[in-house]
């Protein structure tokens, strides 16, 4: 899995049989820090992501299987996930306890 900062959107006039209606936005991959990393790509959008969020993607065979209706289609990279919030603490250390909230999970 990635960090991602969504800049903006792409507009694709033709598309790949399968991909219909899907929202494809321009993210500028982020290292652990929050750095960018490399060069600004296309993602697939299946959360409905918008400008200047941070954002969890995944690439490859995952991408495609991220999809909501056809699961054998051309996406080699998606938007999975807002991430709502994040720590990164200096020590490099994670804390995977989850906060009491409106999380379904705490």
């Amino acid at each position: 899995m990635l960090f991602g900062r969504v800049k903006g959107s792409a507009v694709c006039t033709l598309k790949y049989p399968g991909t219909e209606g899907l929202k494809l936005l321009v993210v500028q991959p982020l290292n652990k820090r929050l750095e960018p990393v490399g060069a600004l790509q296309v993602a697939a959008d299946v959360v409905d992501a918008g400008p200047g969020d941070l954002c969890v993607m995944v690439r490859s065979r995952e991408a495609a299987l991220a999809m909501p209706d056809v699961k054998f289609v051309p996406v080699d990279l998606a938007l999975v996930g807002v991430v709502d919030e994040l720590e990164v603490r200096p020590d490099g250390e994670f804390d995977f306890s989850l906060k009491r909230g409106w999380q379904k999970f705490a």
